[in-house]
């Protein structure tokens, strides 16, 4: 290789060349032990101890069971039926984001789910992906931002690292998955995947894998290719990943009872599609590959090729537009560079005054209109209040209303329980009367 530099000398441009001296190397063995090949295990330790994280993205038209399949990924309640409740579809693309802690074995993972809520669903989706795109980038420049600090020992990897993306059963991809993936495959690795397998029988399962691949290398697509290398006893069920592509899935949380074993599946009147049977869909493999085998190359690859490719592009935008206004201030007088940069700097006031006057009347808007929104609801408390009260009232008037009348008939009824009193009472002392009488007379005549 060459090393080219430029010398800049009194505006003349010299370039020139030197060759690097060659720089030879020889493998020497060892009389003993050393101890460097102890590396991987320091690397182990100090891995399992710092813990990992993982970010994947999952986009898709609803219906076509991504939360029950991520659900079945990772063997966890990660998405609940109470977080999605049945509602109006959004008419516009949202980006959401959860982060869970999952720990297996001793390791921890910190794993980013992002959901796409609303994409494909509308009937015009023209640019329906352009907040997912604003989202990814968005996490690059977070990412590059936080390496340009002081500290970077605290930097968090947010970069979405894995994009499985949901292939409605058909005949072929639509343009809507054709254009997604055309604008995103130099921003994530796409893996696709066919949703709801179960709806094809075998015979079309494997034309629709066919015909999706075929559209996708006649589009130029590139999707994630699962690297080819040695693997393990443990892995060599995964060496025809890339053959698998697009992975048809059917995902489950429901454990059936299938002679005496507990499996994850699908209950139908013809049969029970079983989750992890290889013959029934590719389950396994997707989450093999995704989870056993290439996380961690999905991760370097972000780093690597996609995280790298944004940041050429953006470092290499804000160094041509230095290098372009040097070279053009290099032709100039002094006194006229100061008029030009003196302009230069008076309309950055001009502009940074005009952005912070819009912002403080947006501010003071926003804050006239929560306080308006604040009298109404204050209004519309003291109304209802005031209805409560007068309803109280009435109950009130009408209690009153009935305890007079139910006091006025007490007394009533009082009354002429008394007057009847007082005949019973005179009707008894003239019967003893009589009586009295009578035994009078009765005792005179015997003696």
């Amino acid at each position: 290789t060459t090393l080219l530099y430029t010398i800049k000398f009194e505006s003349i441009m010299v370039l020139r060349t030197e060759t690097p001296p060659a720089v030879t190397c020889v493998d020497k063995e060892l009389n003993g032990y050393v101890g460097f090949a102890n590396l991987p295990n320091q690397v182990f330790r100090k891995s399992v101890k710092r813990g990992f994280e993982f970010t994947l993205m999952v986009v898709g038209s609803s219906g076509l069971g991504k939360s029950t399949l991520i659900n079945s990924l990772f063997l966890s309640t990660i998405y609940e039926d109470d977080n999605y409740p049945q509602e109006k579809l959004p008419k516009t693309v949202k980006v959401q984001h959860s982060t869970v802690y999952l720990v297996e074995g001793g390791v921890s993972l910190k794993l980013t789910l992002v959901d796409t809520p609303g994409f494909g669903d509308a009937i015009n989706n023209t640019k329906c992906w352009q907040p997912i795109l604003e989202y990814i980038d968005a996490k690059y420049e977070e990412y590059l931002n936080a390496e340009g600090h002081v500290n970077r020992s605290t930097v968090v990897d947010n970069r979405v690292h894995c994009c499985l993306y949901f292939i409605s059963p058909g005949h072929g991809l639509k343009p809507l998955d054709i254009e997604f993936m055309k604008q995103l495959h130099e921003k994530v690795n796409i893996v696709p995947v066919i949703g709801k397998a179960d709806t094809l029988t075998p015979e079309e399962c494997v034309e629709f894998k066919a015909n999706v691949m075929r559209e996708i290398e006649n589009n130029d697509i590139k999707i994630y290719q699962f690297p080819v290398e040695e693997l393990d006893d443990e892995e060599e069920e995964t060496q025809d990943s890339q053959a698998q592509l697009p992975f048809a899935v059917v995902g489950s949380n429901t454990l059936l009872d299938i002679n005496g074993k507990k499996l994850r599946g699908r209950m139908y009147p013809w049969g029970i599609a079983e989750v992890e049977n290889p013959d029934h869909c590719d389950f396994i493999f997707l989450r093999n590959n995704l989870i056993r085998t290439h996380m961690q190359d999905l991760k370097d690859v972000t780093n690597n090729e996609l995280y790298e490719n944004f940041r050429c592009q953006k470092l290499a935008a804000v160094t041509s537009v230095n290098l372009d206004n040097k070279l053009a201030s290099s032709n100039r007088n002094p006194l006229a560079q100061f008029e030009i940069e003196k302009k230069e700097h008076q309309e950055r006031l001009k502009t940074m005054k005009l952005g912070m006057e819009q912002v403080m009347e947006t501010k003071v808007k926003e804050k006239m209109t929560k306080m308006e929104e604040q009298k109404n609801e204050l209004k519309q408390k003291h109304d209802h209040a005031l209805k409560i009260l007068e309803k109280l009232r009435q109950e009130v008037e009408a209690k009153k209303k009935e305890l007079a009348e139910n006091q006025k008939a007490l007394e009533e009824l009082q009354l002429a329980s008394g007057v009847a009193v007082n005949n019973s009472t005179s009707s008894l002392n003239s019967t003893k009367d009589k009586i009295s009488s009578k035994k009078t007379k009765s005792t005179k005549k015997l003696f």
